[in-house]
């Protein structure tokens, strides 16, 4: 599966420890920094084939690590019903006494889906 940049990223601040130093290495240099294959080599001291590899199997160990755990999907999930929640308080606030029903609903719903 391909997956963006800025999503592999995000997988890296979560899972990154547990990548070796060298695919920590790469990784953080073809991801977060942007640099090419064939810069990385350089830098590293190795050839392009070996930084690809690193950063490949990184790649597919962080997607691994999010099938098992799901820890980016949490936290998506979570930032999303906070915002949720957010905005039902925002309506709360502004909520004429007819529409409280509504909105105590929306929340109880809410609190629901993350139980």
């Amino acid at each position: 599966m391909k997956v963006d940049k800025p999503t592999l990223s995000q997988l890296y601040d979560c899972y990154g420890e547990l990548l070796t130093q060298k695919q920590r290495d790469c990784f953080e240099l073809w991801c977060n920094q942007d640099d090419t294959l064939a810069e990385i080599a350089e830098l590293m001291g190795t050839s392009r084939q070996s930084v690809y590899d690193a950063v490949r199997r990184a790649e597919q160990q962080l997607l691994r690590f999010e099938e098992v755990t799901g820890c980016l999907a949490r936290e998506r999930r979570d930032r999303l019903a906070a915002d949720r929640l957010q905005s039902l308080s925002d309506r709360l606030r502004e909520a004429v006494p007819a529409e409280l029903p509504e909105l105590a609903g929306s929340l109880t719903a809410l609190a629901d889906s993350l139980r």
